[in-house]
């Protein structure tokens, strides 16, 4: 992904919130907008969203801080998702969790350090009855077991 300057970010930014479809436009309409368009709220996003909605950066800041889907770091090229939902937790997801943390050297949600892969817990993947479901850049694998995520893991590592 290549990386915007801040006029840049704040042009799309001013884009995003022009383009929403609905007549009624939100701090967090605006938000979704601007995260579907960068794939990340960078800081000028904030204060674009405060200036249109003639809001406060503190005011727009408390809507976007609360929900934590939004990501206020430009998104590494690889995302993994575990689902811990009632059915894949019974079926062993933590395991597959704990397996994941491992091997990207992380200790809970986040980037790894080299920025190649986002690991996420997802509260559903929408798939139970296949559980339990990993979703590797958004493309749910289901019945997962610990040698798939391995096999899953090393493809993203190599790039394949």
């Amino acid at each position: 992904m290549t990386t915007m300057d801040s006029d840049s970010l704040r042009t799309s930014s001013r884009q995003a919130i022009q383009d929403q479809e609905y007549p009624t436009k939100t701090v967090l309409s605006s938000l979704l907008s601007i995260e579907d368009a960068l794939g990340w709220i960078p800081e000028e996003s904030i204060e674009e969203v405060a200036d249109f909605m003639k809001a406060t950066i503190n005011d727009v800041w408390a809507v976007a801080s609360f929900y934590t889907n939004f990501r206020f770091a430009p998104p590494t090229p690889n995302t993994i998702e575990v689902c811990w939902g009632p059915s894949c937790h019974l079926v062993g997801a933590m395991g597959l969790a704990e397996k994941a943390l491992d091997a990207l050297g992380l200790e809970n949600e986040g980037d790894t350090e080299d920025g190649a892969v986002t690991f996420k817990f997802n509260t559903c993947l929408g798939a139970c009855s296949h559980a339990p479901v990993v979703a590797v850049n958004h493309k749910l694998k289901g019945q997962c077991s610990e040698d798939r995520l391995s096999e899953l893991l090393t493809q993203i590592r190599n790039g394949s």
